[in-house]
């Protein structure tokens, strides 16, 4: 008898586990299809918003810079969601604003030397 309640807490703990491992592939599978939704929706916003040759510049950006690129998406599309943009974009009108985005992210860089003193005035003592 107590074979028969192993194997039943066995059986139950197997499909418990089989039921858990199930259900984290498909949060995996579902999370993927949601960045494939957003993604869709991403391209479509932009497909709409800027012309042929504005939108061959920003693929050719997020080959060379993807965190430009994405910040320059976002803001494309939130302003098509406000309703900010007339017509669509041209290649100079997108330059346009690159160059806004370039200046408000522009980083100063700054280099400091830190030199060794190879012949200290108290080494001169040691003589």
């Amino acid at each position: 008898m107590a074979d028969d309640e192993l194997d039943a807490i066995r059986r139950q703990r197997m499909a418990e586990l089989q039921a858990k491992h199930g259900d984290a592939s498909n949060n995996q599978q579902q999370g993927e299809e949601a960045k494939q939704r957003e993604t869709d929706m991403r391209n479509s916003i932009l497909a709409q918003v800027l012309d042929q040759s504005a939108r061959a510049r920003l693929n050719n950006l997020a080959l060379v810079k993807p965190e430009k690129a994405k910040a320059v998406e976002n803001y494309l599309i939130q302003m098509a969601r406000f309703g900010k943009l007339g017509a669509k974009i041209s290649e100079s009108g997108l330059i346009e604003i690159l160059e806004k985005v370039s200046q408000q992210t522009d980083k100063k860089t700054t280099v400091t030397f830190n030199r060794r003193k190879v012949m200290d005035s108290d080494d001169e003592d040691d003589y």
